[in-house]
Order: structure tokens, then sequence, then C-alpha cells
């Protein structure tokens, strides 16, 4: 039976994809696997070196002044080392969900933090609007998308200063002026690739104008210099995620796959809006593409709802426990006939209860 995989993360990644990368893992170079050669070796210098291409053209950033890097830590190490590397006196924070709340104590470790705006009092139900951020802070960090509660980011601030973005939910999925931000960073494991992982693509004249010192680890400026080789990097990640931005280069790039995303969020929203039986949980303006949360208006109905979904192949629906119910995650690799599906089921529970 077909498996309609709406899990949070890791993501649901192209056939396509999962084959190339299963070949790999047997034979990769001349007999040898992908997981026991030298990451030092042509082949695999040319994967990274492909990888770090693909996902500056994706974002339309070549040429522009930006180098990408492929890092391990996960987007939580970038929590800390986007202060390392760029808090001097004070940044301002948007705090719009768990994990913008975690970046934000991570900064506090380092230097004076001040949140712009922030919406941790609605259970962060909403995007945080109307707020200044000043012109003398070192920087401002947004999250794009807040897998946890649904919201997403439509549009973003004329900041007068540089601007951080966590993209690791929504990375590759819309069209945006993506030179607008002078860093994106992206954990894999959400829209890209496996867990292991991490998408860093930082404007390089940013970088070097704190006065502290950095350990090599967590120095930007010493991965750029060596070309995200500083140490041995997660060669399996990198790979699959160089296969992946490749498919979606071949699909037709961020442009394609955004009409594809739309579908499949107004056809989800949609039935949440007119069935009685659910109530989206994230504010309307502010509903993300990405991850649809919502509740059961009659708890009673859980049991059946949730044994149909299982008898569907629908998988990976659970709310996280900080907002509850459920939780549709619509990565780029998420076909429109598996959101289908599951709009099906929920039509039928209507119809039974």
């Amino acid at each position: 039976m077909k498996k309609h995989n709406f899990s949070a993360g890791p993501c649901v990644l192209p056939k396509s994809v999962m084959e190339q990368a299963a070949a790999a893992v047997l034979n990769f170079d001349e007999g040898l696997s992908l997981l026991e050669i030298s990451h030092r070796s042509k082949p695999f210098v040319d994967v990274m070196e492909n990888a770090r291409s693909l996902a500056l053209e994706l974002l339309g950033l070549e040429g522009k002044g930006y180098k990408a890097l492929f890092l391990q830590g996960g987007a939580s190490t970038q929590f800390l080392m986007v202060a390392l590397n760029l808090l001097e006196k004070r940044a301002g924070y948007l705090n719009s969900g768990t994990w913008a709340d975690k970046a934000i104590k991570e900064a506090k470790i380092y230097d004076d933090i001040y949140e712009v705006g922030s919406s941790k009092s609605a259970n962060f139900n909403y995007i945080p609007k109307g707020y200044d951020i000043p012109e003398d802070y070192d920087y401002f960090h947004c999250t794009s998308n807040n897998t946890i509660f649904g919201t997403q980011m439509k549009s973003f601030p004329n900041s007068p200063i540089p601007m951080v973005c966590d993209m690791s939910s929504d990375i590759f999925s819309r069209q945006l002026d993506f030179s607008q931000f002078d860093l994106i960073y992206a954990g894999a494991q959400k829209n890209m690739g496996p867990a292991g992982t991490t998408l860093v693509v930082i404007k390089e004249d940013i970088l070097g104008k704190v006065s502290r010192k950095i350990p090599s680890m967590m120095d930007y400026k010493v991965h750029i210099s060596k070309g995200s080789m500083f140490n041995t990097p997660p060669v399996f990640a990198v790979y699959v995620s160089m296969l992946t931005m490749q498919w979606l280069k071949d699909l037709g790039g961020i442009k394609a796959i955004e009409e594809i995303n739309e579908k499949k969020a107004s056809l989800i929203y949609s039935e949440i809006d007119l069935n009685p039986l659910f109530k989206g949980y994230a504010a309307k303006e502010d509903r993300s593409n990405m991850n649809a949360t919502f509740t059961l208006e009659n708890e009673n109905l859980k049991e059946t709802f949730d044994a149909m979904c299982v008898e569907a192949g629908i998988n990976g629906i659970n709310g996280h426990r900080s907002v509850g119910g459920y939780r549709a995650s619509m990565y780029n690799a998420l076909s429109l006939d598996s959101v289908k599906a599951l709009v099906e089921i929920m039509s039928e529970l209507e119809s039974k209860a």
C-alpha cells in the first residue's frame, strides 16, 4: 500500500532521489560505496562543488557575493554560530515560534538580545507584525516558517541592518528575493535531504566585523576558505541534498514547485475551513504552505479519524505536543495526490459523523 508521508521531518524525498542515493551506497565510484570513499576524492569533491553551486543557482544568488556551505550540527548549531560571527553589541530577533525562541536563548549567551516582536503569549499562532528594527543593531534574525505551529512569514521587513533567516522548513519552496537576506541557514531534513547537514548561504562582506576570537569550527570564514571541507563532511547527506536540488532544477526550479505547493495548501485549507469537524490552528493570514496545523472540534472522533488515516496509508500527521491535534507537513516532494488522499479521509469523516 502506498504511504502518504506527512512527517514534519525528516522529510519526504522524491522517489528518483531515493533510488539514486540507494544505488550510490552500493556503487558510487567504480565499485566503491559513497559511504566508504574519501571525501577528498575527486568524485566527492565534485559532489560538494555541485551542491554548493546548485544552492546559489536555485536561490538566484550566483555572482552576488554569496557563498554556500554545507555544515554539521543542524540549525541548532547555527543559533550559536550566527551570534559568534555577527554579534558585537546587540541584535534584534523576531520571536515567532519554538525554534526562534531557542535561537534567542542561544544568542543571549554572548550579548544583549532584543525581541523586536513576539507572538509567544498567543502560543505562536500568528506572525508578529508592525515592529521596528533599530538601525544601530548588528543584525536582525527571523524564522521564515514555524513547523510546530503552522505559521509562515508571507513578507519580510525592509531591514536597515543585515537580515538573518532560519529557512529550515521552507527553503526552496517559494519565490523570494533572496538577496534581501545576508545569511540564510536551513537544516536539510525539513525540505532538502536527510538529517546530517545544514545549508548556510552567507554574504561574505558581513563577516570579520566582531572583536571576539572565534573557534575554527564555528568560524564561517574558515569553512568558506576550505570549501565546506574544513573537517570531514557528511557525505551521504550532502549527496542526497545535491540530488534533491538537481531534481528541483529539472522540475523547473522554485517557480515550478511554488505552484504545486500552493495547490496543495489551498486544497487542505479549503477542507479545514469548510468541514465543521475541523478547525485550523494558525491565523489565516499567516498559514504555512508547508505545515498545516488543525484540530478536531469533537475529540470523540479522534479514534475513528486516526484509524481511517492508518487504513489509507496516511503517516506522520500527529500534531506537536505544543499544539495538539494534527499537522500535515507538505514539503516539496509530497505529491498533490497525497494531499487529496488526506482530504478525502477528512471529508469521509464528516459524512460518517
